[in-house]
């Protein structure tokens, strides 16, 4: 009997409450839960779960296993994460999660290097533009660049996520000049949905913090970037995505003398998988090789 793997699976259903959710976390169907269980139950010779149709309960004996059974899972984690460190090699599976626009824009291509470099490691990258726990999702690691926190996961800063406040040359043109952040609260302003409308930014003096009113709200910047270009009003956007029009001109910086409070793309990493070399080798990879956006 593969003990860690049944040990694993019945963390997984005291976690999540059921043997199908358990089955969706593990990728496997909920029979084969089911039977992990039961040879679990018939190795130890006892019953770990009451079980109804709806739910499960943990019986006296699966209390005290339970106890215990997070820690030797975690144990086992660092055992094979130090012999594959000794002996040299990466291998397994990586489940990664980053937003759309950030993953297809920036780290596409570092992904692709790490996975180069090695041959045995494989990769599932899931493009989510919302905030996710990845220890209830079953992933290694998530990328963002919102705020969170999340029991039992680790967050990681990797680098600034580096926003400019542009405009363009007709917009600017057409309209009222800008001398001061709060000044924003008369013009368009084109609004990352995540972020909300208040808008905050570094002055000698603190932070001010404005309320704008969305002439267009998105969940996509590349959206929120077409529309500053095409004259629709200000826009706040990370660097990686408005660099190449403030370079070409076609985006100008607005209140220069006023910086966007700084924010941080974080790996978020469940506090058991951080000591799995796979993981570890991916989060030193982002460090090294994701290079900060272009001012």
């Amino acid at each position: 009997m593969d003990v860690i793997t049944h040990v694993r699976t019945f963390v997984a259903v005291v976690k999540f409450g059921t043997f199908a959710d358990a089955a969706r976390t593990l990728e496997v169907v909920p029979s084969v839960v089911a039977r992990r269980i039961a040879a679990l139950e018939g190795e130890l010779k006892t019953r770990l779960f009451e079980r109804s149709t709806r739910s499960v309960a943990l019986t006296e004996a699966g209390e005290k296993l339970y106890a215990r059974a997070g820690d030797l899972v975690s144990e086992f984690d660092e055992l094979l994460t130090s012999v594959e460190r000794d002996v040299g090699k990466l291998e397994g599976h990586l489940r990664v999660m980053a937003p759309t626009t950030l993953a297809t824009q920036e780290l596409a291509p570092v992904f692709c290097a790490f996975l180069a470099r090695h041959p045995r490691i494989t990769m599932q990258l899931a493009l989510v533009d919302r905030s996710a726990n990845p220890a209830e999702s079953g992933f290694d690691i998530a990328i963002s660049g919102r705020l969170a926190s999340y029991d039992g996961v680790v967050d990681i800063p990797l680098q600034p996520v580096g926003s400019v406040l542009c405009a363009s040359h007709d917009y600017l043109s057409a309209n009222k000049l800008l001398t001061h952040p709060r000044d924003l609260v008369t013009h368009s302003c084109l609004v990352f949905a995540p972020i909300g409308t208040t808008w905050n930014f570094q002055s000698s003096r603190g932070v001010v913090s404005v309320d704008v009113s969305p002439r267009l709200q998105a969940d996509d910047n590349l959206t929120l970037l077409r529309a500053a270009v095409s004259g629709l009003g200000i826009a706040l956007l990370p660097k990686y995505i408005s660099a190449p029009s403030l370079e070409a001109g076609s985006l100008v910086r607005v209140l220069s003398d006023f910086d966007p409070q700084e924010t941080w793309f974080k790996a978020y990493v469940p506090r058991r998988r951080m000591n799995v070399a796979r993981v570890s080798a991916l989060l030193e990879w982002l460090a090294k090789e994701w290079k900060p956006p272009r001012a």
